[in-house]
């Protein structure tokens, strides 16, 4: 399973940007799509997912500021970002949990990350 991130670079503190992402490859289901960022020196935070059936969490910091949608039929995850802060700085990744990979008669669970983009709030 592979994921292609698109989108992410710069913008001034207050703007817009939109990040999208395409799962590919052999599985059944992805059951939770989403991001992750990842800040210098900093641990690697949940942004924002969703499930299959539409569940949403974000993280507090983003809360009325960034909206994740999914396309289950396309294996897309799109984030959109608004009011961007400084502290919103950092390398984005696309994750997909609990995708069902295997045979009919195996099944298992797997996580995959995509490869990463960065996004920059700088005046």
């Amino acid at each position: 399973v592979q994921l292609q991130a698109s989108g992410g670079g710069s913008a001034q503190p207050g703007g817009s940007l939109t990040l999208s992402c395409t799962a590919s490859g052999t599985f059944f289901v992805i059951n939770v799509m989403g991001w992750y960022r990842q800040a210098p020196g900093r641990e690697r935070e949940l942004v924002a997912r969703v499930g299959s059936r539409g569940t949403i969490k974000y993280a507090d910091s983003v809360s009325g500021r960034f909206t994740i949608s999914r396309d289950s039929a396309k294996n897309t995850v799109s984030l959109q970002m608004n009011n961007l802060k400084s502290e919103d700085t950092a390398v984005y990744y696309c994750n997909a949990e609990r995708v069902v990979i295997g045979t009919p008669t195996d099944l298992r669970e797997s996580t995959y990350w995509g490869q990463g983009t960065q996004v920059t709030v700088s005046s």
